[in-house]
């Protein structure tokens, strides 16, 4: 990753927006997070200390309410997940979910991803990066918010492994053909597969929540794995 890209990543790809949290949701980041969560610092983090293990890793973005996470997290025990959202009750119904599924597979992060991924990912640490239905800033005023863009891949590649993958989807034609051009022109990333469909040809994945809105829409859904060649 050059300099030059470093320094033109300065517009945040998300805004915290205000949320009213539930009773259990407030007692879970109270309670339920010096258990499960990060905290944001300026040092690589050390995987085997947080889960007692090494293992295969995956990274999640912007998991929602993070109930397909725990999901996942809960089908593969062989695997370590972590997962980052700036959405307050959604970290809190996350929180809940890992509590109440009884696993140890799942730690939490709530800060901007860029930073995390640029600060606390060790170069070559993760198996794969899941980018599922990011904010698509439909307007095009908005576009440089796009998370998808050539620092965020530089910063994606140096964080997977050989192999490692990195899985997107959307729900929005345009952002659709946005992620395509970046990554055709991202040097570290192979083309491996796309399904565009309605919902029933998702490429290794669950259902989220807002690919179901999505559908509702009437929109079509893109997935893509990508594998870094590097």
């Amino acid at each position: 990753m050059t300099e030059e890209r470093e320094n033109r990543r300065t517009i945040r790809s998300f805004v915290r927006r205000a949320g009213r949290l539930t009773p259990s949701q407030e007692r879970a980041l109270s309670e339920l997070w010096p258990l499960y969560g990060i905290e944001h610092s300026d040092t690589a983090l050390d995987f085997a200390e947080h889960f007692g293990r090494d293992a295969p890793r995956t990274l999640e973005i912007g998991f929602g309410n993070g109930e397909t996470l725990v999901e996942q997290a809960r089908l593969q025990p062989d695997h370590d997940f972590i997962g980052i959202e700036v959405h307050e009750p959604g970290v809190g119904h996350c929180l809940l979910g890992i509590h109440e599924a009884g696993i140890q597979n799942l730690r939490l992060m709530s800060f901007d991803a860029i930073e995390v991924l640029r600060q606390q990912i060790p170069e070559s640490s993760l198996r794969r990066i899941n980018l599922y239905f990011p904010d698509p800033w439909p307007k095009k005023r908005h576009h440089k918010r796009r998370i998808v863009a050539p620092a965020f891949l530089d910063l994606c590649a140096r964080a997977l492994q050989p192999g490692g993958t990195l899985h997107i989807a959307t729900d929005w034609d345009n952002y659709a053909e946005h992620i395509e051009a970046a990554l055709a022109q991202a040097p570290d990333f192979v083309l491996q597969e796309h399904s565009r469909h309605d919902g029933d040809q998702p490429l290794d994945r669950p259902r989220t929540k807002f690919e179901r809105r999505g559908l509702l829409r009437g929109h079509k859904i893109n997935d893509w794995i990508f594998t870094a060649s590097k």
